[in-house]
């Protein structure tokens, strides 16, 4: 897992490299500043974090590891308890990734020996159909589809019922992705979560929003307002590969107070990796300190 982490967090960790060349056994609290802020860690969160360090101005890994974690701290809910099929309702905006992390996510499932359905409720783009069409061939899953312009409140209906019907262990449903400030798509998501609910009761189970890694902390407004809209119940972050924002993961942690529950790593089926805040810290305070965490 360090392994995946680490590859997810590449770019992030050369940029780490170039601030502080060699590693140390304890850092001033001036250099551990200027590498969180190169990391994309808004400046007023870097304050906080060095408010919440022990007065010295050099640190240890393990006071900066227990503040850092502090970031993490939030329930997440158990799909175990939840009676099938599970019902994952995926939200975010065109570009972030959305479709590709679905055939991900319903990759993962199946690797654990669970059945896996989607539904194809980005009803706007035919090409949004057309490339979970795709996936679901290429992954061997079954998929609840219409044509563009359908409504895509009917889809997550018929995906669950038709769940239900065939003893489906978990339903992951797409949605459209236009701008969140648009007061159509505001209304549409609502009422998918509406269907939902009458579909099965309490579903969806679970609302996952998909945000650009590369976007950073930018990428916190998108949150706060797919929540206002929805109620966001977890997080995946795409394309943290490709970005030296690694850093990001802080500030919508400490924003947002969500789970993290994935990061995509890059593009392949097998990319998306679960989110663990012990090894995301390890790993990049493996970067700074001397210690028993990575390479030395």
């Amino acid at each position: 897992m360090i392994g995946s982490i680490k590859k997810g967090l590449s770019k992030t960790l050369h940029v780490i490299k170039e601030v502080l060349p060699e590693k140390v056994e304890k850092i001033d609290k001036e250099t551990l500043e200027e590498i969180l802020i190169e990391l994309d860690v808004p400046y007023e969160l870097v304050e906080e974090i060095i408010y919440y360090l022990p007065p010295q101005d050099l640190v240890e890994e393990k006071d900066v590891k227990r503040v850092l974690k502090s970031y993490f701290i939030y329930d997440i809910k158990d799909a175990e308890k939840i009676e099938k099929p599970f019902v994952d309702l995926v939200i975010g905006v065109n570009g972030a990734g959305k479709t590709t992390t679905i055939a991900k996510l319903a990759n993962n499932y199946k690797k654990e020996g669970k059945k896996v359905l989607l539904g194809a409720s980005d009803t706007f783009r035919a090409a949004a159909i057309e490339q979970l069409t795709r996936w679901a061939n290429r992954l061997n899953i079954p998929i609840v589809s219409t044509k563009q312009g359908h409504d895509p409140s009917a889809v997550a209906y018929d995906a669950i019922s038709s769940s239900i019907a065939k003893g489906i262990d978990n339903v992951i449903i797409d949605t459209a992705g236009r701008l969140h400030n648009q007061t159509n798509l505001s209304n549409e998501l609502k009422k998918i979560v509406r269907i939902c609910d009458k579909a099965k009761r309490g579903a969806p189970n679970r609302k996952i929003l998909i945000l650009d890694g590369t976007q950073g902390s930018s990428a916190i407004n998108q949150a706060v307002a797919f929540n206002e809209i929805v109620g966001v119940d977890a997080i995946i972050i795409t394309k943290l590969d490709g970005t030296a924002k690694g850093g990001s993961l802080f500030a919508i942690a400490k924003e947002l107070k969500l789970p993290i529950i994935y990061i995509g790593v890059g593009e392949s089926e097998n990319d998306l990796i679960p989110f663990d805040a012990d090894e995301y810290i390890d790993t990049i305070l493996s970067s700074i300190f001397i210690s028993s965490h990575g390479e030395s």
